[in-house]
């Protein structure tokens, strides 16, 4: 299966060309450093690109200064990786080993020189994307997340993290193999924590985190952007990846993590280009490099919460208080997983119960049954990854077939493994536990048989409900709250809304096929209408 990204020990040393070189002189200035001089601390800013002319650098532990990762980089290789697209914060310490000469490039002349030097932008991006592959993979990075198998909240910071691919060191305090890490880390008290860069985040959040790692985005009171896309799933990236690429200023909000539902995925093989299948996430991680080399900015974890319109302009207030001026606004907020109706739910919400299966939520699919309560190919999908992990996985379906919701391929393939089971008419009834689920009843409505499933992850999936609450003074919205589009409903084309200057695509929109290839596909396709709109008006 395809990664977010090439696997940089076959890549082996990629070179830039003598005239990329040449164009890096020109633009930047020499800069020389002493053996042991720190280059950069975790939690500085990256805005700079360094291009090694002679001498060594190497990536250490802040509090021994002994190397994190075996392999430096020397001549002709150059420092940073993907964060430095955005101005993201260090994740390492990088120092000199031997007396060393670089070119400094500022990280907004790298970016021009990007885009005006195409080849030069690949094999810069290539390295880049293939570092963050190596770093999240292998945990080579300060921050350490220690407790996310016992506390909900370490845990939803530790998804937030994995789904924005973000690497981390995780640390179970139940596992007896991490005792000396969760002790070092948390200075001999084996508590839930967060520690980035030897210091410890208080009171930690998804927010709190980002803002730390540089992501949360900040713009200047005056500025006025050409498009506010909300929503950050395959809809909303691929509408930035074509903003940036006809020249128009783009910022991309999502309050969760790149992906949107479709990076909970764990598989999908249906998707044009990917013959072996790539991941949700890795997919849309992928646009979302690509959009920030066209120059698309994105802010999370933050959410719009009211919209006004003043002399033209749109005003978006987000979560974290900050607004954004914009003039037009895409809305790809998509579709989240309904709640389940019962008691205890909201509880055990992290703490067996969760939205997604990716490589986080399977971690605690070990040695347990997992349940996964949908029949669409989301689900169908997790099954198959999760058999793989947990001691036999329970699918629940409310229909009698999954003919109607499940691609043919992967149901299929769900009847011929032992390992999972489809239980048909079937829905929970109860759910037991103390501080974490433990256990099912199941209720079949066709025979009206009760049984219990013991069990410590349940994967809800089913029941997608659009996120419109935010809009509904502001556009037309059907009778499930999805929006409506087109001129039959007041817009000038096919995805703007009844409010000029509002469009949506995706699956928040009314009537779309709700695959991620065709929210790819609106996504693009709509910022011609915006260009429009922008340029016109």
């Amino acid at each position: 299966m395809e990664s977010f990204a090439d696997n940089l020990a076959q890549m082996g040393r990629t070179p830039l060309h003598d005239d990329h070189v040449a164009a890096l002189r020109k633009a930047g200035t020499p800069r020389s450093y002493g053996a042991g001089d720190i280059v950069i601390r975790p939690g500085e800013p990256m805005t700079e690109f360094l291009y090694i002319e002679s001498g060594e650098i190497e990536v250490v532990y802040p509090s021994s200064g002994d190397r994190m990762i075996a392999a430096t980089m020397g001549p002709t290789q150059f420092t940073g990786e993907i964060g430095l697209l955005s101005g993201a914060v260090s994740m390492f310490q990088l120092q000199a080993c031997t007396q060393t000469d670089v070119i400094v490039v500022e990280r907004s002349t790298l970016a021009e020189l990007m885009s005006r030097i195409p080849e030069m932008s690949d094999i810069i991006l290539t390295v880049f994307a293939a570092r963050r592959r190596g770093n999240v993979e292998h945990g080579q990075t300060v921050l350490k997340l220690i407790g996310a198998d016992i506390d909900p909240e370490i845990q939803r910071i530790a998804q937030f993290a994995s789904r924005n691919r973000i690497a981390a060191q995780l640390i179970d305090l139940n596992d007896a193999d991490g005792d000396d890490a969760a002790d070092t880390a948390s200075g001999a008290d084996r508590e839930p924590a967060v520690w980035f860069g030897g210091e410890r985040v208080k009171d930690p959040t998804p927010a709190k985190l980002a803002r730390a790692l540089g992501l949360e985005l900040t713009l200047s009171d005056d500025e006025v952007i050409d498009v506010l896309i909300v929503g950050g799933g395959p809809a909303g990236v691929a509408a930035g990846v074509y903003a940036g690429a006809e020249g128009l200023s783009a910022v991309v909000v999502e309050d969760i993590a790149i992906g949107g539902q479709a990076g909970t995925s764990s598989r999908i093989e249906n998707y044009m280009g990917f013959p072996t299948g790539i991941s949700g996430g890795d997919l849309v991680w992928r646009g979302e490099v690509q959009a920030m080399k066209f120059g698309t900015r994105f802010a999370m974890p933050v959410r719009v919460t009211a919209l006004t319109r003043r002399d033209g302009v749109f005003h978006a207030t987000l979560s974290n208080g900050n607004q954004i001026c914009a003039k037009a606004v895409v809305v790809a907020t998509g579709v989240q997983y309904r709640k389940l109706p019962l008691d205890q739910f909201d509880r055990f919400e992290g703490a067996g119960i969760y939205y997604s299966a990716t490589e986080m939520e399977a971690r605690f699919c070990r040695g347990t049954d997992a349940v996964i309560v949908g029949g669409g190919n989301s689900a169908g999908q997790a099954a198959m990854f999760l058999s793989r992990k947990a001691r036999h996985v329970h699918l629940l379906v409310r229909s009698g077939d999954l003919a109607k919701s499940m691609s043919s391929y992967l149901s299929s393939r769900l009847d011929a493994d032992p390992r999972i089971t489809v239980h048909f008419n079937t829905e929970i009834r109860q759910l037991h536990g103390e501080d974490r689920l433990t256990a099912l009843t199941v209720h079949n409505k066709a025979t009206e048989e009760t049984r219990r499933i013991e069990t410590q992850a349940t994967f809800i999936m089913v029941g997608a409900a659009p996120n419109t609450n935010w809009l509904e003074d502001h556009v037309a919205l059907d009778s499930r709250g999805f929006v409506l589009t087109g001129p039959e409903n007041g817009g000038r084309s096919q995805f703007e809304t009844s409010s000029h200057g509002i469009f949506a695509v995706g699956d928040v929109r009314a009537g779309s096929v709700k695959r991620v290839a065709s929210s790819v596909g609106e996504g693009s396709v709509v910022m011609s209408a915006v260009w429009e709109h922008v340029k016109g008006d």
